[in-house]
């Protein structure tokens, strides 16, 4: 055993690779309208992005310094959260200020006796 690796190719140094060629590829012979008939005939699923529905419209954000610093996280129906928004864009209020509005108004209602 000696300190020489042995050749991948053999005792044969002399070996040609001239001959050698790469494949080509060759344009594919299916139409696209032909796969696309044979894949829907099986149900097969496209990969392809469906569209999607139009997402609702968001609220802008609100963002203003009032100099109110806490909040008040409730949980309410879908309407009442809707009239609750359409009051403060009616009024050109900030939300801080309807509730505040509000709670003055429910309190003048509850001192009065009428609810």
């Amino acid at each position: 055993m000696g300190n020489e690796r042995a050749s991948v190719f053999g005792n044969d140094q002399d070996l040609d690779l001239g001959d050698f060629k790469p494949k080509t590829a060759e344009p594919p012979t299916a139409r696209r309208e032909d796969v696309r008939a044979v894949s829907e005939g099986v149900n097969f699923r496209s990969r392809e992005p469906q569209p999607s529905a139009p997402r609702p419209e968001k609220r802008k954000p609100r963002r203003y310094r009032t100099g109110r610093n806490q909040q008040l996280n409730i949980k309410a129906r879908a309407e009442a959260i809707e009239v609750f928004y359409q009051i403060t864009d009616q009024q050109g209020w900030v939300l801080g200020e309807t509730f505040e509005r509000a709670i003055k108004a429910l309190k003048r209602e509850l001192d009065t006796g009428t609810a």
